[in-house]
C-alpha cells in the first residue's frame, strides 16, 4: 500500500512539472509563432525597403502644424484608435475619425494643416473613399499603412508604409491576427520615433497621465517634498539640546546640518543619537554628532528612483538639494500617501 501511494504521489508530481500540451496551448503557441514571424518580416522591412518611407512619415508627422487624424474600418479601425491614443499620450496631438462618420459630417474635423494616417490591409476599403477624396481635394497629407502600395489607398497616399505579406494566425487565413499585430507594431514604431525626435520626457509624459498608479510613478520628488519652515535644519555649532527640540518638532526623524551659506554638511538620525548616547550628549554640538556627506536627491528626481535609493540605504527620509543647499525633505510616508511603490 505504501509503495502504491509513493508511486501515485510521484506520478502527480511529474504531471505538475511536465509541460502542458493540450490543444488550447498548442493553438496559442502556433499563434504566437506565426505572429512572431510577421513581426520579424516587419523588422526586416523597416531596415530595408521601409526605411526611407518610414523616415519620411516620421518627418511629416513631426512637422505637422495640426493634428494626426487616424482612420480605418473594422479591425484596422480598432488598431487605429489605439495608435491615435498612443500618439496623443506621447506628445503628438492625434485623434481617431471613423470613415463612416466622416461621410456624415466628421470630415469637418479635418483641417488642411493636419496629417491623415489611414489603415487598411487590402487598401481597397470602400468606407475610406470620402476621406481619401477629401484629403486629395484639400491637399491634406496622407500616409497609408497597407499591404498593397498599388491599391486605391496606396495609389492616393503621399507616403506608403507597405506591410510585408504574412500568414494570418487564423487557421482559415480569415481573421485578422498577424496583420493587425504588424499594424499595431508599426504604429508603436512611429509613436516612439516621434517621441524621441521631439525629446519627449518622463515629465511631459506625466502631464498626460496624472491619474492612477502610472501618474504616481511619474511624480517627482519636488511634487512630494516638504519645504520652507518644515525643514529640520540647524547649524553645526548649535548645541544638541536645542537641536533635539528642532528634530522632535519637525518630526522627520532626522536633522540636517547646514553651514553659513546654507549648504548641507551632514545629517543626524536616530541612529546617530544612539551611537553617541551619553550623559554629555545634550552639551555637545550638532557638528560633533552628525554624519558627514549624507545621501541626498534633487527635486527633479522621479519619485520611484528616490524611494529605491531610500530602500537600498535603509533610510526613512531624504533631503532634496539644489546647488548643495537643502530645498526640501521627503519622508517614506510621503511616497506611500502618493501611491508610489
Amino acid at each position: 500500500m505504501t509503495a502504491t501511494r509513493l508511486q501515485t504521489t510521484a506520478s502527480l508530481d511529474d504531471m505538475a512539472h511536465a509541460p502542458h500540451e493540450g490543444p488550447a496551448v498548442q493553438a496559442a503557441m502556433r499563434t504566437l509563432s506565426t505572429e512572431s514571424d510577421g513581426l520579424t518580416l516587419l523588422r526586416q522591412a523597416i531596415a530595408t525597403t521601409l526605411a526611407e518611407p518610414f523616415d519620411g512619415a516620421v518627418a511629416r508627422l513631426r512637422n505637422a502644424r495640426g493634428r494626426v487624424i487616424v482612420t480605418g474600418v473594422g479591425k484596422s479601425g480598432h488598431v487605429g484608435q489605439k495608435i491615435a491614443a498612443t500618439f496623443a499620450s506621447t506628445g503628438t496631438p492625434a485623434f481617431f475619425v471613423h470613415p463612416t462618420e466622416a461621410s456624415h459630417g466628421d470630415l469637418g474635423m479635418i483641417r488642411p494643416d493636419d496629417v491623415v494616417l489611414a489603415l487598411s490591409w487590402s487598401g481597397e476599403t470602400v468606407e475610406l473613399k470620402s476621406i481619401l477624396n477629401y484629403s486629395r481635394r484639400f491637399a491634406v497629407p496622407l500616409i497609408a499603412i497597407t499591404s498593397r502600395s498599388d491599391s486605391a489607398l496606396g495609389s492616393n497616399a503621399d507616403i506608403v508604409l507597405e506591410l510585408p505579406r504574412a500568414k494570418e494566425a487564423c487557421p482559415h487565413g480569415l481573421a485578422p491576427t498577424t496583420s493587425t499585430t504588424m499594424q499595431l507594431a508599426l504604429g508603436d514604431c512611429l509613436a516612439i520615433a516621434l517621441l524621441e525626435a521631439k525629446g519627449f520626457t518622463a515629465h511631459d509624459f506625466r502631464e498626460f497621465h496624472p491619474g492612477g498608479s502610472l501618474g504616481a510613478s511619474l511624480k517627482h520628488v519636488g511634487d512630494l517634498m516638504h519645504t520652507g519652515d518644515a525643514l529640520p535644519l540647524v547649524a553645526p555649532e548649535d548645541r544638541m539640546d536645542a537641536a533635539l527640540v528642532v528634530m522632535t518638532t519637525k518630526a522627520f526623524g532626522c536633522l540636517g546640518i547646514v553651514d553659513a551659506d546654507g549648504r548641507l554638511l551632514g545629517i543626524i538620525t536616530d541612529g546617530d543619537l544612539r551611537r553617541h548616547m551619553g550623559t554629555d550628549l545634550v552639551q555637545r554640538t550638532a557638528g560633533e554628532i552628525m554624519t558627514r556627506n549624507p545621501k541626498s536627491t534633487t527635486p527633479e528626481t522621479l519619485a520611484p528612483a528616490a524611494l529605491e535609493m531610500m530602500n537600498a540605504s535603509r533610510i526613512t527620509a531624504l533631503f532634496a538639494v539644489r546647488d548643495g543647499r537643502p530645498v526640501g525633505i521627503v519622508h517614506v510616508h510621503d511616497f506611500l500617501r502618493a501611491g508610489v511603490v
